[in-house]
């Protein structure tokens, strides 16, 4: 399975932030937004990543992430040249996924959770069609909303319905199998001008092919828009930092990890950051997996 982040749009609900850095690329607490969606296909042990950006923002994200080869995975870049829509990412990104599978995480998401990552590979493995991950919230008709019925089985997708069938909130991680690049292609753009991602997930959900992996207890998911949940997301993680003394979203520890770099190989990434607390962590991480000081 290959992944993709989108990290395009003007942020216009964060100006006057955003009107000169793209809002991918704010700081969340202690790293980047994109750390955050990134280190979701790191944990579904997922080594192709594309980035889908604007052409005035791209270059700072290639800035900062380069090719990859420093985290043991291999970054791609792509324009966005105006937001026409989440689907629009699998027609942009047809080339790089080839005849693979495909996951999509927006870049502004955020998710947390003990055990996520075997969740995220479980789906990866029993992927047949799409897997869409649902979330508990008091406001569902500000989203996609799936309805399952007591079998546990996805039976209706409504987008921002005025009266929900459910309260869960279909967030912004998506995987689908090759088919979805097909139908990205033959949709038909909204009202709004764009190419609905409820669509894609709606013909699944007409093949009966369609299944929604519920986050509850445990969990969180956090969406990055506005000023107050750019702060909010912030003092989340410092928080859960700060009691833990684990950090969230560490791409060079989840490197590690899954394997993906050697113990001596993160040290070296953390001696990059050494005037940070976050280069302390990260060679802290690299000692206790055996690297030497």
């Amino acid at each position: 399975m290959k992944g993709i982040v989108l990290a395009g749009g003007s942020g216009t609900r964060l100006h006057p932030i955003t009107q000169a850095v793209s809002k991918q690329l704010l700081p969340v607490y202690d790293k980047p937004m994109v750390y955050y969606p990134i280190s979701v296909l790191m944990l579904a042990g997922i080594r192709e990543i594309l980035v889908i950006s604007t052409p005035t923002d791209l270059p700072m994200f290639r800035r900062l992430l380069g090719n990859g080869d420093q985290f043991g995975v291999s970054f791609s870049y792509a324009e966005q040249a105006s937001p026409n829509g989440l689907a629009e990412a699998f027609v942009i990104g047809a080339d790089f996924i080839g005849d693979d599978d495909v996951a999509l995480v927006l870049g502004d998401n955020i998710f947390y959770g003990q055990g996520f990552s075997s969740r995220l590979q479980q789906a990866v493995r029993e992927l047949d069609g799409c897997v869409l991950f649902g979330y508990p919230v008091k406001d569902p008709e500000r989203y996609g909303v799936g309805e399952v019925d007591a079998a546990g089985k996805l039976v209706t997708i409504e987008e921002k319905p005025l009266k929900p069938r459910s309260n869960k909130a279909i967030t912004g991680l998506y995987f689908y199998d090759n088919q979805v690049v097909e139908i990205a292609r033959a949709l038909r753009p909204s009202t709004r001008g764009e190419l609905e991602i409820t669509d894609v997930n709606l013909t699944y959900l007409r093949q009966d092919r369609a299944t929604l992996v519920e986050l509850s207890r445990g969990f969180a998911w956090l969406d990055t828009g506005t000023h107050d949940s750019l702060l909010e997301a912030g003092q989340f993680v410092q928080v859960l930092e700060h009691r833990t003394g684990v950090r969230i979203a560490c791409l060079e520890e989840i490197a590690l990890r899954m394997g993906f770099i050697t113990p001596y190989e993160c040290y070296a990434l953390g001696e990059k950051l050494a005037k940070s607390g976050y280069g302390d962590y990260v060679k802290a991480v690299a000692v206790a997996a055996g690297a030497s000081a």
